[in-house]
C-alpha cells in the first residue's frame, strides 16, 4: 500500500485497532521493521496523545473510521481483506460484540493473522476483567520481589507487562507470518500481560516451582550471586558485578585485608555477614568518585556502571554513539523526539518512518488504495461510518 520499502516486513499490511500501550508497541515495532501499519481510531475518540502516543504512533498511517455505522463496518472490512495482519487489545467479550472476532474476520481473510492482546487471557475466570500493567505487576508476582527487604510490594518503575506483552506478541506475528509462507493460512496468535509477566518472572518462577523456594525481595542486591548490587559512592551510585575471584573485587577496590577478618574470610561467612562486608565496601567507595570506582572495575574485567537519571542516560556517550534518538515532525511541523528500534538489521534495516499523523489524516488515501472510489468514500463520510477525527491529538502539550 504505502511506499515503506527497504524494511524485512516491506509489503506486509497490519491493520491496528490497538489501545493504551501494549497493543500500539507490537504494532510500532512491526511499523520499525517496514511494515505499513494503517492505525484505525475512533471518529469520536481520537488518538493517544502527549509525547508517549507520539513515540507510540509514529510511523503509523491514521484512518478514523465508526464500527457503530453500517458504512463505516464497510470501510472497515475493505481494510481487512487486503491485510496481512490485524492487531487488537480489546477484551475478549468486545470483539465478539463488535462483530470482529478471529472467527468472523479470519474467515472473510483466511490469510489473515489475528493478533490479540488481553490483560490475563482469552479464556478463563478473569478472561473479561480490566487489565493494566500494574495489575498484571501484582498478579505476576514481581511487585513480591522488587524493592528493599520488608518495605512491602513495589512496583516496577515501568510498564514492564506492557513492553513485554507487546514484543512477545510481535514475536508471534512474525512467527505466524512465517508460518503462512509455508501453509497459505494466517492464524489467530495472543498473549496477555498475565501471560507475558509470568514469563519475565524466569528463574525466579523456577526457584518456586522446582526448587520450592519463594523469592523474597532482595532491594538493590542481586537475588543470587555476591557481591552483585548497587554501592554508593562520594558522587553518585554504582553498580558492580562482582562475580570473579573475590581477590580481583576486593584488590580493584583496595580492600584485600578483609580477607583477614573472620566475618569475610569465606563466601558463606561473608553471606552470613552480608550487610557488614557491604558497608566496609561503601566505607571505601565513600573516598571514590563513580567515575573511579567504574574505572578501577572496568580494569579488572569486573562489569560495573553508573546508575544514572534520563538525563544523563542521553548525555552517556555509548548511547550517543548508538544514536538511539530521532527527531521527527508532528501534524503541526514540531519536533518530536522518538527511540529508534533497538535491533539492527545489516541488510533490511528498521527505521522510523515518519512521526505521529494526525487522527484520521488518512482515511481517504487508505480507502483509495483499498480499491473504494471517491462517490463511495463521499457516501460514508455523510453517514458518519468514517471520520475525521473529531479529537486531534496533542503531541506536545
Amino acid at each position: 500500500m504505502s511506499d515503506r520499502s527497504g524494511g524485512a516486513l516491506d509489503g506486509v499490511v497490519v491493520v491496528d485497532m490497538t489501545t493504551a500501550r501494549s497493543g500500539p508497541t507490537c504494532t510500532r515495532q512491526l511499523a520499525d521493521m517496514g511494515a505499513d501499519v494503517i492505525r484505525v481510531v475512533d471518529p469520536r475518540r481520537g488518538d493517544i496523545g502527549g509525547s508517549d502516543g507520539a513515540n507510540l504512533v509514529r510511523s503509523k498511517r491514521s484512518v478514523a473510521i465508526d464500527l457503530r455505522v453500517p458504512d463505516g463496518r464497510r470501510a472497515f472490512d475493505a481494510l481487512i481483506e487486503r491485510a496481512d495482519v490485524f492487531v487488537e487489545n480489546m477484551r475478549p467479550a468486545v470483539k465478539t460484540r463488535l462483530g470482529i472476532g478471529p472467527d468472523v474476520l479470519c474467515e472473510r481473510n483466511p490469510r489473515l493473522v489475528y493478533a490479540s492482546l488481553s490483560g490475563f487471557g482469552q479464556t478463563g475466570p478473569y478472561a473479561d476483567r480490566a487489565g493494566v500493567d500494574q495489575i498484571a505487576q501484582g498478579l505476576g508476582g514481581v511487585m513480591s520481589v522488587t524493592g528493599p527487604p520488608g518495605h512491602g510490594p513495589w512496583r516496577v518503575g515501568i510498564a514492564i507487562s506492557d513492553s513485554a506483552a507487546g514484543t512477545f506478541l510481535t514475536q508471534g506475528v512474525l512467527a505466524a507470518l512465517f508460518a503462512r509462507e509455508r501453509t497459505g493460512r494466517g492464524q489467530w496468535v495472543h498473549t496477555s500481560l498475565l501471560e507475558s509477566m509470568l514469563n519475565l518472572m524466569d528463574f525466579q518462577a523456577c526457584r518456586w516451582l522446582t526448587d520450592g523456594e519463594v523469592p523474597a525481595q532482595s532491594g538493590n542486591d542481586h537475588p543470587t550471586f555476591f557481591p552483585m548490587g548497587t554501592y554508593r559512592c562520594a558522587d553518585g551510585w554504582v553498580n558492580i558485578a562482582g562475580l570473579k575471584a573475590i581477590e580481583e573485587f576486593l584488590g580493584a577496590l583496595d580492600l584485600l585485608g578483609l580477607l583477614d577478618d573472620d566475618r569475610f574470610a569465606t563466601n558463606e561467612a561473608r553471606r552470613a555477614h552480608r550487610a557488614e562486608f557491604t558497608g566496609a565496601c561503601e566505607m571505601r567507595l565513600a573516598s571514590m568518585t563513580v567515575a573511579d570506582c567504574v574505572e578501577r572495575m572496568v580494569a579488572a574485567d569486573i562489569p560495573a556502571g553508573p546508575v544514572l537519571t534520563l538525563d544523563a542516560v542521553f548525555d552517556d556517550p555509548q548511547v550517543r554513539h548508538l544514536a538511539f534518538v530521532e527527531t521527527r515532525p508532528d501534524p503541526d511541523g514540531r519536533p518530536v523526539a522518538l527511540l529508534r528500534h533497538p535491533v539492527t538489521f545489516d541488510d533490511t534495516p528498521t527505521a522510523i518512518g515518519d512521526g505521529p499523523h494526525a487522527p484520521g489524516a488518512d482515511t481517504v488515501s487508505v480507502l483509495r488504495e483499498c480499491g473504494v472510489d471517491d462517490a463511495t468514500i463521499a457516501e460514508w463520510s455523510t453517514s458518519g461510518g468514517i471520520g475525521p477525527s473529531a479529537e486531534p491529538a496533542r503531541w506536545l502539550e
